[in-house]
């Protein structure tokens, strides 16, 4: 009898994407530090002369200077829906609250230096947005993006419908950028009682509380 086709493995990035990736990551690290140093004053040419790219190179990953940051942006919050992702599998997932709150936390407590360092980075940049409403402009998208991608993983966690998981994708999302620019505005450390986990704990707590479809399980 014939068998049954297997499903299709992900395939892996092959080496030029994945270098590709690496450098627009590094390139990323580089746009965010000068920001954070420099504000709105940093130039595209610095950027990619303190990454060590010629500047055609810059160009051909982004098409301004602010756009540069959005890959260290977005790689926090990949972070987050990983975790949530993770949170959602399997038969004895936790209430879509208790995920949010436990992944949020996870995403925003700094594990190690590299961890700390981008927190830095993040508060910097957003020190820098007032001046630079290009930069505020990434820093939505990328949250929007976020907005996006939760819709999916909350669907596996409820059985909420199509509006209250756009709401609380929307909540869900609005208590992390919140937390986090509230964090950067002053100047707790990242893993005190005022940090950002602590915020965005807090924060989700109080935007889901209203919608009592979130924690409907599918059957």
């Amino acid at each position: 009898m014939p068998t049954a086709p297997r499903p299709a493995t992900p395939s892996r990035p092959s080496l030029t994407e994945r270098r590709k990736a690496e450098t627009q990551l590094e390139i990323a690290r580089t746009a965010a530090a000068l920001f954070a140093e420099r504000g709105a004053a940093v130039t595209a040419e610095e950027i990619a002369r303190t990454a060590g790219v010629a500047l055609r190179t810059f160009y051909r990953y982004f098409r301004t200077k602010e756009d540069a940051v959005a890959p260290l942006l977005a790689v926090g919050v990949r972070e987050w829906i990983d975790d949530l992702t993770a949170e959602a599998a399997g038969p004895d997932a936790p209430p879509a609250r208790d995920a949010l709150e436990r992944a949020a936390r996870q995403a925003l407590t700094p594990a190690d230096a590299p961890a700390e360092e981008a927190l830095r980075w993040t508060r910097g940049l957003l020190r820098a947005m007032p001046g630079d409403p290009a930069l505020r402009a990434v820093w939505h998208r990328v949250h929007h993006d976020s907005e996006e991608a939760l819709m999916p993983v909350l669907a596996k966690l409820t059985g909420a419908g199509p509006l209250e998981l756009r709401l609380a994708a929307a909540a869900a999302n609005t208590a992390m950028r919140v937390a986090v620019e509230e964090w950067a505005a002053g100047d707790a450390p990242a893993d005190g009682p005022d940090g950002p986990a602590e915020l965005a704990g807090r924060g989700l707590r109080a935007l889901t509380a209203g919608l009592p479809e979130l924690d409907r399980r599918k059957e």
